[in-house]
């Protein structure tokens, strides 16, 4: 039971709290869109109390003008408009938004309000708008003064910059002068204007005078440089620049491509229209073309003096390119008048041939063209600045040329030299030869091993291999080479070989004698210096060294030393 009670009692209270909740909810938003249409009713009295009806009250003392009157007429129309209609359907949406939120019906009432502040911002802008088109005439006369004022400050000052500088203007001056007058006419309209109360009229007429003074500033700043330049400095910078163009054409210079003339006669054609224009104080653009053509002329001395610098870079480059020219065409109709005689005489690769020939086409296609640019340049069609760059080209064409023609002839310089080279080497191995003999004939040698005779026979073949390849028509330059190679390194171990040999035999008969001082005094020593002695005989020098050297040493320790520093081979060889 209690619990029953405490459960319900709960729930009681849950039910107030979200009933109070959202009570809570709905007051803050009712309180809402209240403030928001107290907002809007206060905006919307304010276009009901708008000042425009004593802005058109003071209109009604210029009704005399019949265009002011027409304006009067359609200003009150759109005012009652807006007092008597506009107004009056801001109210009734007011009030259907205060009815929609007394029935709490939230969604509708603020759908009005929103209906209801687009309302209001258009009949604010028609009544804003209607203000001004009022005050435009209203305020004219004030807000005219101070502008007409300032014009004329404006006119004065340009007035006087004409008559400091009035010389300046020379024949144009009458026309600057009626400009002047001109809008001292629209002053005076301006007066008439304002006696009149015509105020309507009153912002085109300031409109035109602004023009006026406007234009007239450029007048004043501009006609004289336009004299200066159209009357002055262009005509006479056109005579320098006449001056110095026919003294260039009757000293051959080829300036056609920079229609020096026909712009001469179309730039005084055009400061003839600037002047006139200018009489008419029509100024449009006229001191910017006439800048433009003084840059013209002054940029022409530039390309004169470039053309004379090309001039004498083209003969400087000329000469050492027509000596450079000349010097390969002699060397390569050289070579190829010799070819013939060159293939007969060393076996050259169809590659080089075919190096050769294409070096030839090629320096065809330069002289071909040099000679196109030279008659071009006597015919005087092309500027020297376009010829230099041509001459240029050929100039590199001819160095990468000469470079492939150097590497050729390189080749057949080695070839040669291998030719002359291999004669002298031959008769060099023949000498070294010859020696190796003499030398083995001075000792009798008792025998001379088979080996060296075999050494003897390789290196007089490679000797004949040689004579056989310098024989041959056309030559194997490479072949020529490895036989030289060969032969004589053949030859010098034949003459290495040779020394050694008589050495070691001369040493060994030394010794043997040496020893024989010792033969009555040892045992057994005499029997192995006889076959020490046999030993040499046959030719083994070697092995009759090393036999008598170790029965000495171990007679006299260290022996071999002291014999080798006593014995002194022929001709100080050891």
């Amino acid at each position: 039971m209690n619990q029953t009670l405490v459960m319900a009692t709960l729930i009681i209270i849950a039910i107030i709290y979200v009933i109070c909740v959202i009570y809570f909810v709905i007051s803050r938003k009712s309180k809402r869109i209240k403030a928001s249409l107290a907002e809007l009713e206060v905006e919307k009295n304010k276009l009901d109390s708008s000042p425009i009806i004593p802005e058109l009250a003071k209109v009604e003392t210029l009704l005399k003008n019949e265009k002011v009157a027409t304006m009067y007429e359609t200003w009150t129309k759109r005012l009652k408009n807006i007092k008597e209609e506009q107004i009056p359907r801001l109210t009734d949406m007011i009030l259907e938004a205060e009815y929609s939120l007394s029935q709490k019906d939230y969604k509708n009432a603020i759908y009005k309000i929103a209906k209801l502040e687009m309302e209001i911002y258009k009949v604010r802008t028609d009544s804003e708008f209607l203000l001004g088109e009022i005050k435009e005439i209203t305020k004219s006369e004030e807000r005219s003064r101070v502008t007409i004022t300032d014009f004329k400050v404006r006119f004065r000052e340009l007035h006087q910059k004409f008559q400091d500088a009035r010389n300046e203007f020379g024949a144009v001056g009458p026309a600057v002068m009626n400009e002047f007058e001109m809008i001292s006419k629209r002053f005076e309209d301006y007066e008439t204007i304002m006696d009149n109360k015509d105020y309507p009229e009153v912002n085109g007429l300031l409109k035109n005078i602004d023009e006026l003074l406007k234009h007239m500033a450029i007048v004043v700043d501009e006609v004289p440089s336009i004299l200066l330049l159209g009357k002055s400095v262009i005509p006479k910078k056109i005579e320098e620049v006449e001056e110095v163009y026919n003294q260039m054409v009757k000293a051959d210079y080829p300036l056609d491509y920079l229609n020096v003339e026909y712009n001469i006669d179309e730039a005084n054609k055009k400061i003839n229209d600037i002047l006139v224009r200018t009489q008419k104080l029509n100024l449009e653009d006229s001191l910017f073309e006439l800048k433009v053509l003084l840059d013209y002329f002054e940029s022409l001395f530039s390309d004169f003096d470039k053309e004379k610098e090309a001039r004498a870079n083209y003969a400087e480059v000329n000469n050492t390119f027509k000596a450079k020219l000349d010097k390969i065409n002699d060397v390569v109709d050289d070579i190829f008048s010799q070819l013939d005689d060159l293939k007969n005489v060393y076996n050259l690769s169809e590659e080089s041939v075919q190096g050769l020939k294409d070096i030839y086409d090629a320096l065809e296609k330069v002289n071909q063209d040099y000679a196109t640019l030279t008659e071009q340049i006597k015919q005087h069609n092309f500027a020297y600045s376009k010829m230099l760059v041509e001459l240029e080209n050929l100039t590199s064409t001819l160095s990468n040329l000469e470079d492939h023609l150097d590497t050729s002839l390189d080749t057949l310089g080695n070839m040669r030299e291998d030719e002359v080279r291999a004669r002298q080497q031959l008769e060099e191995i023949k000498v070294v030869l010859k020696e190796a003999k003499l030398k083995i004939r001075e000792y009798n040698l008792p025998v001379i091993p088979q080996s060296y005779y075999v050494e003897l026979n390789e290196a007089s073949s490679a000797i004949r291999e040689i004579v056989k390849e310098l024989e041959k028509k056309p030559i194997t330059i490479s072949v020529l080479n490895t036989r030289v190679d060969t032969a004589r390194d053949l030859v010098l171990k034949l003459y290495s070989k040779t020394r050694e040999l008589l050495r070691t035999a001369a040493f060994a008969e030394t010794v043997i004698v040496y020893g024989n001082r010792y033969r009555s005094s040892y045992e057994g020593l005499s029997n192995k210096l006889n076959l020490a002695e046999q030993l040499f005989l046959k030719g083994e020098y070697q092995r009759s060294l090393e036999l008598t050297i170790n029965l000495l040493n171990k007679i006299e320790p260290g022996i071999y030393k002291r014999l080798l520093k006593m014995y002194k081979p022929e001709n100080g060889e050891e």
